[in-house]
């Protein structure tokens, strides 16, 4: 399986703007072929391939005066941007004809240097890992880096990444084995929401950390006093830096917080089943702001991939399922109920209910029937039920948008919480 270790990078002021410049160079090359790809289609023009549109925007565009400053960034970041844009359109064309599964998605869209994050990614002729523990980038040079962990292979493909808040990140995809954990004798079902963030269908109820609510005092000040700053002015720009920051500190305790959470959870159940949920449509409700502070999404996605690593049974239940309408008890559904409604009787058994509790004994329920009719969401469950799946996609902050031979020496040993 792959997984992406994130790092911090601390790179020098040349090479500041020798990554400026290979970001630049990237957006301009990828900017490029979208135009040439969209002015083929207005003009009623055949499909420009792969192939010929890199010699268009690449190779014959480094030999005009307009583009002749490409030739400064590494040819492997331009390659790359490009390659990202033949995958952006391949998504698009597999959703329109339906051979994508999931929400549509849309056409590529042109970017822009004000984007709150830049990035630049490298094959492995490219970059390499130095014996001092330096990350050479090409035409870059060696970038100081801050290991806290120990690769486990060899990295095919790393992701430089500028964010926000003026941080530098290298992302490195490595193929890594399961580390299989010793069998654990229990099953649970998880009840997402937000008075609490999960409960579990043992009883335990884990209460929302609400980072973004703690920090909203401090980036209300924040805020304002960029609001206050005129456009454009360096003051501004400061300002803005500081907002970034603070967003940056909210999503990292968010992302920490969730680790910990996952990776317990994992580690004491056998198979964990949770209930999807439809962020992006609650995100539009007045329960926005809580729901983007809950981080759900994020969450499922590390159970998911910690399941497969671990050789743990993960399913996801539709949202369609009614598991506060049911009773776990006798089995009978009692009809929907107003959110308000915490706690209910069974009009059947009589039996006393927690709504959440409850609902998170149903998902238990509903799960352990998906795996054995052998609809599971991961690779072990899956194969369990002699059926195959594509292997879970690299996790981007599993440190964890995840091969062998690692030089020992890079970094410390990584620390118990993955």
């Amino acid at each position: 399986m792959q997984l992406r270790y994130n790092f911090r990078v601390y790179p020098g002021p040349g090479q500041r703007v020798a990554l400026a410049k290979a970001f630049g160079c990237a957006r301009v090359v990828f900017n490029d072929g979208l135009r040439a790809r969209q002015e083929a289609h207005a003009a009623g023009l055949p499909y420009i391939k792969d192939t010929e549109l890199q010699k268009r925007v690449i190779t014959a565009a480094k030999r005009t005066d307009e583009r002749a400053w490409l030739g400064e960034v590494s040819s492997v970041v331009l390659v790359q941007s490009l390659r990202d844009l033949h995958t952006a359109y391949r998504n698009f064309f597999a959703s329109v004809t339906g051979k994508r599964k999931g929400p549509k998605a849309a056409p590529p869209r042109f970017k822009s240097r004000k984007d709150s994050k830049q990035s630049v990614r490298l094959t492995a002729n490219g970059f390499s890992v130095r014996p001092d523990g330096r990350l050479y980038v090409a035409k870059v040079g060696d970038l100081r880096v801050k290991w806290s962990r120990t690769l486990p292979s060899t990295p095919t493909s790393v992701t430089v990444t500028l964010d926000a808040a003026g941080r530098y990140w290298a992302s490195f995809v490595v193929e890594a084995t399961a580390d299989i954990l010793p069998e654990a004798a229990a099953d649970t079902g998880i009840d997402l929401g937000l008075n609490h963030f999960a409960v579990l269908a043992d009883g335990r109820k884990i209460d929302s950390p609400r980072f973004l609510r703690r920090a909203e005092k401090k980036l209300k000040r924040m805020q304002k006093a960029l609001s206050r700053k005129e456009k454009g002015s360096n003051n501004r720009d400061k300002a803005r830096r500081k907002v970034a920051r603070q967003h940056a500190r909210v999503a990292d305790r968010r992302r920490d917080w969730q680790h910990k959470l996952s990776t317990q959870i994992i580690r004491d159940n056998q198979a964990v089943f949770v209930e999807t949920l439809s962020a992006r449509g609650l995100g539009r409700t007045r329960l926005a702001k809580s729901v983007h502070d809950a981080g759900w999404a994020q969450f499922v996605g590390m159970l998911e991939y910690k399941a497969v690593k671990h050789g743990r049974v993960f399913a996801k239940v539709d949202r369609s399922f009614p598991s506060s309408q049911v009773c776990s008890a006798c089995g009978m559904r009692d009809g929907p109920k107003p959110l308000h409604v915490r706690a209910w009787t069974c009009g059947n058994c009589g039996t006393e209910h927690d709504r959440d509790h409850n609902a998170a004994k149903n998902v238990l329920s509903e799960g352990r029937r998906i795996v054995a009719a052998g609809r599971a969401e991961t690779l072990n469950a899956s194969q369990s039920a002699g059926k195959t799946r594509t292997p879970v996609p690299a996790q981007r902050v599993e440190a964890g948008s995840p091969r062998e031979g690692q030089p020992t020496l890079v970094g410390n040993p990584a620390p118990n919480r993955a």
